[in-house]
């Protein structure tokens, strides 16, 4: 990406109905569940689910956003692509990119309104403009691809990653009973169309996280942290705190745990983030952005809690190491139909090094910024210049395995890679900054991005230093309602049901339909887990995809009103990619979240067996007094999204 330019290309499957078709370009209202990827000058996302503006039908479509033309501050979209119709439309899996041979890999995710068949990889040919099928899986047997796992290509290996992700029957053929979280890493090997299964960090079973590559160590690292645990294996849901981070180091393919210290960010899932890096790679930079949590309400004043439009399922793409577009998202604390952004297609832009005339971290997308400059909040806290020269290279209380103090004084030994097909240009496959050999050590900074709250997260596998923006003392009434929900969640929108585990009391389905806009799930209390209650997969009640109105049209039935949805967790204000509706302004919104010391201390930590309220098919084995504790605190959970607006350093 040498030109500094980019094309974002949407190869997004749109739902199909009856009679007419929806434009694009003129009909969009907001996407979300897609797969996104980055090759040379363009970012494809396929699949997911996209909400119109009012017409009466929806057809297939496939779109471009050239960032060379920009509208409004955003690539401007055309709708010039086409997919094959062999090649399944999913939401929840990932696209691998692999930038050498001009391919991409579609792995994983869920099928709509159809039932999944053998696992086979697909392959878009980016020089042909055409899908292909490579087959089944071969190396390894047993590779069943998950949905809402996370992942990761490395096209200067010619390898991609993904790991845990659900098990349910929208994501394997003929799968029976609740979900269940994968516990395994799965290996591509791109140039032998190889599959390995390999172990993951523990025997638990994990969803919704997210997961980077970073140039550290031989031959990189891969960082998971979030998202979801199946500590038991039968679906039930308890968070995995962000306070342990786990690290894989591919040359020695062996997993590490690292403790974090300091306040670490809200548990929070299906969010999304990115990875850059000073330019002398002195510090490595991870943000993330959305997602949705469970907190026991009420909320205090001043917390990491949830902004005025929270999204999740979104997309996060870092183009040239400079800027991360975020694509879509859908949104879950409001009750009118609201579309994202319309007018630059649900894209948004973190300028994440704050190079831009406002020093905002939202911004106009700059498609001639091909260079990261470490920003004054983590400057601040880890030391150096905006080129590099951070001080702080280990955590406060060192490393939980001594091989990764080692590990994180080494730097990738990046190689060129030669294609294995004739391609119209050599291509050279590496991350986006280059950089001198470390010394003394390395550190990675975990940025989570809302509008406004800051927190750094400091250290070599993530010891944790929190700190404030100048605005985090500014009042904003709490956004959360004190009354116990009912048994059922209930909510003013037609719902929308996901296959993986959603909500408290959720039915999971396996023909999901796109979702309006869903209520936020059940939160988890501290030191409380939370659980959920499955039962028989059911067929959405009508067939017809959902229309929006930009103001709310009555869209059509889905599913009964006792079924569960999904949640979402926005930054920018609604109708702007960039913050407080000025074209590059990052000001923040009223009632934005902050992190505060008044905040609720610490992350909820799981101490009971798996139990439900609802259903015995949990609670075998808690005494009287554990089923009520449990009862007690299900009475006054609340439910609620979350938008966390963080910047860590994780080194």
């Amino acid at each position: 990406m040498s030109d500094g330019k980019l094309l974002l290309l949407l190869l997004c499957f749109l739902i199909t109905s009856t009679a007419g078709q929806y434009n694009p370009t003129e009909d969009f209202c907001r996407r979300f569940g897609h797969q996104a990827a980055v090759v040379d000058s363009r970012i494809y996302v396929d699949g997911g689910f996209v909400n119109w503006k009012p017409f009466s039908a929806a057809s297939p479509n496939y779109t471009s956003h050239d960032l060379n033309a920009v509208t409004d501050g955003m690539p401007t979209l055309n709708a010039n692509l086409s997919k094959n119709a062999t090649i399944p439309n999913v939401n929840g899996g990932i696209l691998w990119e692999d930038a050498v041979n001009k391919r991409l890999y579609l792995y994983g995710g869920e099928v709509y309104q159809a039932m999944p068949t053998d696992f086979n990889l697909y392959s878009y040919d980016i020089l042909s403009d055409d899908w292909v099928s490579f087959g089944p899986p071969t190396g390894a047997r047993t590779i069943q691809p998950t949905s809402y796992g996370a992942g990761v290509s490395i096209s200067w290996r010619g390898e991609a990653y993904y790991y845990g992700g659900w098990f349910n029957n929208a994501s394997v053929p003929g799968w029976t009973g609740p979900p269940k979280a994968s516990n395994r890493l799965i290996k591509y090997t791109m140039d032998t169309n190889t599959f390995s299964n390999l172990t993951g960090p523990d025997e638990i079973g994990r969803a919704e996280g997210t997961m980077v590559y970073i140039p550290i160590g031989d031959a990189g690292t891969l960082v998971y942290f979030g998202g979801s645990q199946d500590v038991y294996g039968n679906g039930t849901l308890t968070p995995q705190p962000l306070d342990k981070i786990f690290v894989f180091d591919v040359a020695n393919t062996k997993w590490y745990t690292q403790s974090t210290s300091g306040r670490a960010p809200e548990n929070r899932r299906r969010f999304c983030g990115g990875a850059t890096w000073a330019q002398d790679q002195s510090s490595y930079n991870i943000y993330i952005y959305g997602g949705f949590q469970w907190i026991r309400g009420p909320y205090p004043a001043h917390s990491n809690v949830t902004g005025a439009y929270p999204k999740n399922m979104m997309t996060c793409n870092v183009v040239n190491g400079a800027q991360m577009l975020v694509i879509g998202g859908t949104y879950s604390n409001d009750t009118t139909y609201m579309c994202d952004a319309d007018n630059v297609w649900g894209e948004h832009n973190m300028n994440l090094g704050e190079q831009n005339k406002e020093t905002a971290i939202w911004g106009s997308f700059i498609p001639t910024l091909t260079t990261y400059a470490v920003p004054t909040d983590i400057l601040t806290a880890v030391g150096g210049a905006p080129a590099g020269g951070a001080k702080t290279t280990a955590p406060i209380s060192g490393f939980d395995a001594p091989d990764l103090s080692v590990l994180m004084t080494r730097k990738a030994d990046i190689s060129t890679r030669a294609p294995t097909r004739v391609v119209s240009a050599t291509a050279t496959a590496t991350p986006p900054s280059t950089a001198t050999p470390l010394s003394t050590g390395a550190i990675a900074g975990i940025a989570v991005g809302s509008t406004v709250g800051l927190i750094a997260l400091l250290t070599s596998c993530c010891c944790m230093i929190r700190y404030h923006q100048a605005h985090s003392t500014r009042a904003r009434p709490s956004t959360i309602s004190t009354a116990a929900p009912p048994p059922t969640p209930v909510w003013t929108g037609p719902a929308a049901v996901f296959s993986s585990p959603t909500s408290t009391n959720a039915t999971y389905h396996s023909h999901p339909p796109p979702p309006p806009i869903p209520p936020p799930p059940a939160e988890l209390p501290d030191n409380v887990e939370q659980y959920y209650d499955y039962r028989p997969h059911q067929t959405p009640s009508s067939t017809s995809p959902t229309s929006f109105a930009k103001h709310g049209d009555p869209p059509s039935t889905w599913l009964r009103p006792e079924t569960a949805a999904e949640l979402q967790i926005p930054s920018p204000r609604r109708g702007s990619p960039r913050g407080d509706g000025g074209r590059g302004q990052g000001a923040p919104l009223p009632g934005a979240p902050y992190w505060s010391s008044s905040s609720r201390g610490g992350v909820p930590q799981t101490s009971m067996p798996p139990s439900s309220s609802h259903s015995s098919q949990y609670s075998r084995g808690l005494s009287e007094q554990q089923q009520q504790q449990v009862e007690r605190d299900r009475e006054w959970e609340e439910v609620r999204g979350h938008s966390a607006a963080s910047r860590s350093t994780y080194g």
